[in-house]
């Protein structure tokens, strides 16, 4: 019997090495894909579906404003813009509030230092000295990774992050953001869109009734 001969293997080609190094990443594209599917939350669409905490630290729902006009504003206290914005803001909410818009402010120390306040603080400053009754929540951070979801989604939204204290986000009932404001803009400005958006959610109330 004669002893078996070990013959070489041929190497692989150049057309079968590209062919495998392509469906490896084919392979991996596809696994990516499902992981993502698997993992990943079904993307938010609405501000109002957010979480978001009060002055004292308790969580709160914003699905209670649904339903409503909203200008959502990154507050501060020690701001040259403070006594004439939250006076504006005070006028806004009492000219429309509070059954079918409502100011949601988010204090924030982000710009200037200038809300160095613990949350508590901030509320009782604004009530005490402008007398306002709209919700005032806890400080959030705007800017970078630790940025607040809800707040991001509003700058997500329209495309514009704050520079600055009292930039102001409308959002309509159904919770997108429909226009933003710069911190200098007059109350002159802002009163017609609220104006408006509150006009069309009552008239669309009427219509479904």
């Amino acid at each position: 019997m004669e002893p078996l001969t070990a013959y070489p293997l041929k190497c692989a080609g150049p057309k079968a090495k590209v062919f495998a190094v392509l469906l490896s990443m084919v392979l991996c594209t596809v696994m990516l894909f499902l992981l993502q599917l698997k993992f990943l939350k079904p993307k938010i669409n609405s501000f109002y579906a957010f979480e978001v905490k009060d002055a004292k630290g308790r969580t709160v729902s914003l699905e209670k404003f649904k339903g409503k006009v909203s200008l959502v504003v990154n507050v501060a206290s020690d701001c040259q813009l403070t006594d004439r914005n939250y006076l504006a803001l005070k006028e806004l909410h009492k000219e429309f509030g509070p059954s079918h818009f409502s100011v949601l402010a988010f204090p924030c120390n982000q710009f200037g230092e200038s809300e160095p306040r613990p949350s508590k603080e901030v509320e009782s400053f604004a009530r005490k000295n402008y007398g306002v009754t709209f919700p005032i929540f806890h400080k959030i951070k705007i800017l970078g990774s630790d940025a607040e979801p809800a707040f991001k989604f509003l700058v997500d939204s329209s495309k514009k992050e704050p520079r600055w204290n009292f930039w102001k986000y409308l959002v309509n009932p159904e919770g997108q953001v429909v226009k933003f404001w710069r911190p200098e803009e007059p109350i002159e400005v802002i009163r017609p869109d609220i104006a408006a958006l509150v006009r069309q959610m009552i008239i669309k109330k009427k219509e479904d009734l």
